[in-house]
Parts: structure tokens; C-alpha cells; sequence
């Protein structure tokens, strides 16, 4: 699944490197938490949380099943 994630995840980036910032696979729990590590403009801009749930989030359940959910460490 580990690789399926990071698939989808090289899917996001350019559209988050556009804009100054990048996502970085940290970790797949077999419960299907994925942990990522928002870098760049992400990192502490006011709508990382809302880039997180709504963006990034949604596009790995979409195209990852088995995703449950996705957390910023």
C-alpha cells in the first residue's frame, strides 16, 4: 500500500510545489493512517490543515481504497 500512496502523492506534488510548498511520505500504519510532512510554503501556512483534509486526503482515499485517513506529523 506504501507504494500506492507514494504514487498518488507524486500525483499532488506539482500542484503543491506551484505554490511554494511539498508533501513527504513519512509513514503507511497498517490501520491505513497515512503520515505525511508538509514542507515548504506548506509548512505553517493557515491553510495547511484545510490543503491536508480536503486536498490531499481526499485525492489518496479516491485513488487508494484503503486509506482511512491522512495526518500531518
Amino acid at each position: 500500500m506504501k507504494e500506492k500512496v507514494q504514487a498518488a502523492l507524486d500525483q499532488v506534488r506539482p500542484n503543491l510545489q506551484r505554490d511554494g510548498g511539498d508533501v513527504e511520505l513519512v509513514d503507511v500504519t497498517e490501520d491505513g493512517i497515512v503520515k505525511v510532512k508538509l514542507t515548504g510554503r506548506c509548512h505553517g501556512c493557515p491553510m495547511s490543515q484545510m490543503t491536508l483534509k480536503m486536498g490531499i486526503e481526499r485525492f489518496l482515499k479516491m485513488n487508494v481504497p484503503d486509506v482511512k485517513a491522512v495526518e500531518s506529523v
